[in-house]
Parts: structure tokens; sequence; C-alpha cells
């Protein structure tokens, strides 16, 4: 046991596959590198900004971050950093319990990461629907548009942790003093982005757009807030910030950081198997990376991270054919840091807000909400409740919500397709006297479906309404599933009908239905009995001979 722990646990670390992949196509991986880093640096910025804690907090997350899940994750496309969807969790724990608290939550939910890579949780994130995966992104898409609203007016951010209303806040105070620049600004960036995009997909007309904003303020002299000094490298990791006794009051912040992380992670692993060839990610070993860059990245000031759809789509459209690209990609912003951060600390913060608000909008998938919310009501629904309530509530509520919805509905459909019904019997070899014993006296009933407490009571309503007869053959071998309600139900039932004087028989039980059946007491005592059989014309033999036995005694 001891032998088989220890090879799981190395199974989660880099091995000599990864050093081999690495030699694929080592200058396509630098140049996507570079490319992925020009898109990542306004991003990085940008969301450290929404977070609370200040541009620089987003460039050491994507360095940080981004260098040690692309040596430790389970991708070897993936690229990791500071996420739109991450920051609309971290607004409200800034709110509460300031900068120390987002860093302890960020240091909580990379151990909770490493956890669950340990425990091999990975691939269970498969399980969550996509209709709540939709819409969450359309929600979290609202959140960071709305984020932006005051830093695009040109306003002071006002108090509140409710997005909707700090920026109808924002847009009050706007109409009060309107500042026209900052608008303008963050209006030209996000338009230069979506246009650009249209037209020539594979320039990063984020950087573009950042730097003719930049100098149009700069030699116009505009009156537009910028981001400020930045350091000139990383500083140095430190545990200052750690207080525990808000452990706490954080532990639960901690589990939907972690949550968020684990999902959009995979999620995005996911998506970029789909654009490569041959790729195939380890969700568990995914974990792994993402634990440990969490667990790191707050202890040099940098925010929670995860890994970010569009930059690693970025990274597959680039050429990437190795983890080297995303290692890159956080060695060429490293190199930004050292080297340009007095030029950084010129961009007006209204232009990193139009990158937000593009990148808000070309997060929504158009035409798969479209498709979604044609599909069926159900899945409709569940998108629809899931993004308002990422809206109007919270990230981790919204996911909670969505996941309990489309489960009651999924139970609601099971139940709908669990079903009993009375069949004819197979006469097979019996005469015809005998036949009308059996056809007076005898009754088979076929079970289709899952047989799980969304449906069990149903069928115990239906089999309990059987007409005056002295055997019921219960025909198992179309059970698709049963659980511990459905085999209650089901010995319910029997012994309804057995105080009615009826007698059961059962045919065709599944091998693996077997067990849950003996452990509640319903197989194992009709076994003793013999009265359960392989097939249903065993049942019959049975049954002609219990009614052919009866009638002699009552003759006599």
């Amino acid at each position: 046991m001891a032998g088989l722990r220890l090879s799981e646990l190395r199974s989660l670390l880099p091995g000599r596959e990864d050093l081999r992949t690495l030699k694929r196509a080592p200058r396509r991986d630098l140049t996507a590198g570079l490319t992925v880093a020009i898109v990542a640096l306004p991003l990085a910025l940008g969301f450290g900004i929404s977070s609370g804690l200040g541009a620089e907090a987003g460039l050491v997350t994507a360095i940080v971050a981004g260098a040690l899940a692309a040596i430790f994750g389970g991708s070897n496309l993936q690229v990791s950093g500071p996420t739109g969807a991450m920051t609309v969790v971290l607004v409200p724990i800034m709110a509460t319990h300031g900068a120390g608290g987002v860093l302890t939550v960020g240091l909580l939910a990379g151990i909770l990461l490493l956890l669950l890579a340990v425990a091999r949780a990975g691939r269970y994130m498969r399980y969550v629907p996509t209709p709540v995966v939709e819409g969450f992104t359309l929600g979290i898409a609202g959140v960071i548009a709305l984020q932006q609203v005051p830093a695009a007016l040109g306003v002071a951010t006002p108090e509140g942790e409710k997005v909707a209303v700090v920026a109808a806040k924002a847009v009050a105070d706007f109409a009060g003093h309107p500042a026209w620049p900052s608008i303008a600004i963050a209006a030209g960036v996000a338009a230069l982005m979506l246009l650009g995009a249209r037209w020539r997909p594979s320039i990063p007309f984020s950087l573009v757009a950042v730097a003719v904003a930049t100098l149009v303020s700069h030699f116009a002299q505009l009156p537009v807030a910028r981001i400020g000094a930045l350091p000139n490298g990383l500083p140095a990791p430190s545990l200052d910030f750690l207080d525990l006794s808000t452990l706490g009051a954080l532990a639960p912040s901690a589990v939907a950081v972690a949550a968020l992380a684990a999902l959009e992670s995979l999620l995005s692993a996911t998506v970029a198997d789909a654009m490569s060839v041959n790729e195939r990610h380890d969700p568990d070993r995914e974990l792994f990376g993402q634990g440990l860059a969490n667990l790191v990245t707050p202890l040099f000031g940098g925010v929670p991270a995860t890994a970010a759809i569009a930059r690693t789509a970025v990274n597959v459209r680039a050429g990437a054919k190795s983890r080297l690209a995303s290692f890159t990609h956080a060695m060429v912003l490293a190199v930004i840091v050292f080297a340009a951060a007095p030029l950084v600390a010129t961009i007006p913060i209204a232009a990193l807000a139009g990158v937000l608000l593009a990148t808000a909008v070309r997060m929504v998938e158009a035409g798969s909400v479209r498709a979604l919310l044609r599909s069926t009501r159900r899945d409709a629904l569940v998108l629809v409740l899931t993004a308002a309530a990422t809206l109007i509530l919270d990230l981790v509520t919204a996911v909670i919500l969505g996941l309990v919805v489309a489960g009651a509905l999924a139970l609601r459909a099971i139940a709908k397709a669990a079903r009993i019904e009375e069949v004819a019997l197979d006469h097979a070899d019996h005469v015809a006297e005998e036949r009308a014993l059996l056809d007076e006296h005898i009754v088979a009933f076929r079970l289709d479906g899952p047989l799980v407490f969304a449906a069990a009571h149903q069928f115990l309503l239906e089999l309990s309404e059987v007409a005056d007869v002295r055997v019921v053959i219960l025909r198992m071998s179309r059970v698709s599933a049963i659980d511990a309600t459905g085999a209650l139900v089901l010995r319910d039932a029997i012994e309804r009908l057995e105080h009615r004087g009826i007698t059961v028989l059962v045919s065709g039980i599944k091998p693996g239905h077997e067990k849950v059946l003996d452990e509640l007491g319903v197989a194992d005592r009709l076994r003793a009995e013999g009265r359960v059989f392989p097939d249903t014309p065993h049942a019959i033999d049975f049954a002609h001979a219990l009614l052919t036995s009866s009638e002699e005694r009552a003759k006599q």
C-alpha cells in the first residue's frame, strides 16, 4: 500500500516525458510564449487592479503562478495567471478582509487544491453540466464589465460589494462631474480590440490598443489616472500577511477559490485538448500544479490564480507544442517587470478597463448560449438562473444553485424514465389448461430504467395497485440502476403484496444489483425461500408448480 501511494504521488510530479516534449519544436514554443506574454501583459495589469491589490499583484501572479503551473501542471499547453473569474470572487474578500485576507485565501486554496490532487478528485470535475459552465461564464462576463465602469468613466470606485450597485453609483458620479477623456480611451481600446480581432485575429490588438492609448494620453497630456510606480523586480517572499486568527473566517472563501480554480483550470485544459492533436491533460496533476502555484504566489504578493482559457487558446493558436511556451510567457513578463517598469507605470487605467471590457464581450460564446437556450427548457433554465445568480449574488452561490437545480431537473427526468408495466407471460411449453391456470392467477411486471430515490415511490404506488392474483413475477433484467432507497421501496412493495397473500417471485437480477438488494434484506430472504430466478421462464415454471400444488391441496 505504501509503495502504491508513493507511486501515485510520484505521478503528480514532472517526469522524463515532460523533458522529451520540450524537444518537439522549441522555436515554435518560444515564439508562442512571446505572443502569449504580449497578450497577457495588459490582462495581468487589469485583473490585478480589479482585484484591489494593484497592477503589480497581477504581474507577480502571471509570472510566479504562470511558471509553476507550466512546470508542474497537467497540460502541455495550459497558460495560468490572474483571471476575470477569480477577480469576481476576490473583490468581496478584499472589501471585507483587505489585502492580507486575499493572500491568505490564496494560500489556503493552494493547500486545498493539493489535497484534491492527492485525493484524485480531478476526474469528478467533468460532471459539471454545460449549462452551469456557460451560465457562470455569462454571469462572470457581466460582472467583469460592471467592475470596469468606474475606471472607464474616470471616477473613483464607490464603496460597496455588489458590482451592479457600485456601477450605478459610478454612473451617478460621472453624471455630476463628466470626465470624457477616460471614457474615450476605454471605448477606443475596447473597439480596437473587438474590431481588430475580426480583421486580423493573429495580431495582439490588446497591446496595440494600450500602447496607442498610452501615447495619445501622454502627448495630449490628458487628465487621466495612470497605473503609477511599479517595483523593478519581484518582491522578497514573505508570510507577514498571515494572521492565524482569521483562518476560520476565511475558510469558506478559500473553499470557493479552490473550487473555482479547479473548475476553470480543468475546463481550460479540456479546451486546449480539443484545439490540439493527440494532447490529453492529466486532471489530477493539473490540480497539483495549480495548488502549488497558489501556495507560492501569495508569498510574493500575488493574487490567487487559475488557468486562463483565452490565453491558453492564444498559446495553442500560436503553435505551442510543449509547456516550454507557457513557461516562456512567464519569463518574458518577468523581463518586462525588471526592464520596463517605468514605461508600464504610464499606462492609463482607463485603457486597461477597455481591455477588460473587450475581454468580457469575447468571453461570451453567443452561438453556444443560443444553442443551449433553444435545446431544452431544462438547460435554458439552468443557464439563465446561474447567470442571474452570478450577477445578483456571487459566483460560488451561483454555481451551487446551478448544480442543485440541474441535479433536481435531471432527477425529475430520471423519474419519468423509470417505469413498471404489466407484460404477457411466455407460455412456451405449457398446454392450454396450464395456460389458463397461469393467466388466471399470475401477473408479470417488467421494471425498466433506474430504480432510484427519484422514481422509487412512484413504482411503489403502481405496484400496490395490483389486482387480486396469487403470484406476481417481478422481471428486473432491464433495471439500469438501483440505490438504497429503491431497494427499500422494493422491499416494502414485496412485503405489502405478501401481506395480501400474494407470492412474489423475482427474476433477472443483474450481478451489480445483488449487493444492495442483499444488504437491505430484499433478495437474500427471497433467495433462501427459492423465489429468485435467473430468468422469467424458470419463474413461470415455479409459479405453475406452486399453483398446481395449491389446486391439488384445495381438492383434497
